[in-house]
């Protein structure tokens, strides 16, 4: 808990201690986590009032989390989720990165996670355009800028994790969809801790992403998975063209998403199960946590030789 490392000004004096009811303790304790001691402490500062004692240490966690934030801004954050987010006819797909793999398991980071793919799917909701698909990509600058339903930039909410998980993270890149008109969107995380029944709405989270864009008279869920996971798993650089891409000889090194080895049947390629299913790929993109971070490197290395 961000809390655990609070000064010794937070720590309750008995010989200041004002009456605190249990009531008030616990409602106030549920609802924000912080330890007894801290929440007994806003309540006595704010005569058992628990919307002004939330606030206070909110506030509180807001400046230790900015401070910690800052001491650890230099450190390496390797390791992170990308979180998958498809909500009717809007996809976000957003990768947050952290110091160690054990902080990406953690509760408070996921949630994070879930609130900044939330957050873009927000934005791209309120964008109007003309045509069938608008896809957006965000750098983190601009999505640290960006506003959450508190008012609080995503940046403050950065802080908060990092003052919570006691070490560096960032918010390193989302790319956004919207579709109209017959277009659908379909997106995958892997791996998944736990199976899913409905991915509405629902952000999954995992090393790898994938959203695909979309267009098909037909429903099935498990082929669209599939495409999915196939885009995750052989990593095509683009749709291909039937008449225009010709295929490779050696299948192994196909990059054409159209004729590569369909990876949940070997048998048929990509471009046969589409026809087979009516179904047609507008666009996708993939994500696989790490590869922007490498990418900088690689780019820092080329400019430094």
């Amino acid at each position: 808990m961000i809390f655990q490392k609070f000064p010794r000004f937070l720590h309750i004096s008995r010989l200041a201690m004002a009456s605190v009811e249990k009531n008030a303790l616990a409602t106030l304790r549920k609802k924000t986590g912080y330890t007894f001691a801290n929440c007994k402490k806003a309540l006595e500062l704010h005569n058992n009032d628990i919307k002004l004692a939330e606030k206070w240490l909110n506030e509180q966690a807001q400046s230790m989390g900015w401070s910690k934030a800052t001491k650890l801004a230099q450190r390496v954050t390797s390791q992170g989720l990308v979180g998958v987010l498809v909500r009717g006819n809007i996809g976000a797909m957003v990768e947050v990165n952290c110091e160690t793999d054990f902080v990406a398991r953690n509760e408070h980071f996921k949630i994070f996670l879930d609130h900044v793919s939330r957050v873009c799917a927000q934005y791209t909701e309120l964008t109007q355009f003309d045509g069938d698909l608008w896809k957006s990509g965000f750098e983190a600058e601009a999505l640290r800028n960006l506003k959450a339903p508190d008012g609080k930039s995503l940046a403050d909410h950065l802080a908060l994790l990092i003052g919570t998980v006691g070490e560096n993270a960032a918010i390193r890149r989302a790319i956004c969809f919207k579709v109209n008109n017959d277009l659908k969107l379909s997106g995958y995380a892997h791996p998944q801790a736990v199976s899913i029944a409905s991915t509405q709405n629902v952000t999954q989270v995992g090393k790898y992403g994938a959203i695909v864009a979309f267009r098909s008279p037909h429903q099935d869920e498990e082929l669209q998975k599939n495409l999915c996971q196939h885009i995750i798993g052989l990593n095509p650089q683009k749709v291909g063209e039937e008449g225009k891409d010709e295929p490779l000889s050696n299948k192994d090194d196909e990059t054409c998403l159209i004729h590569q080895e369909f990876l949940v049947d070997e048998e048929r390629t990509v471009g046969e199960v589409l026809k087979e299913n009516s179904l047609e790929i507008i666009d996708y993109q993939r994500y696989e946590c790490g590869e922007a971070a490498k990418n900088e490197e690689l780019e820092k290395a080329k400019l430094t030789n």
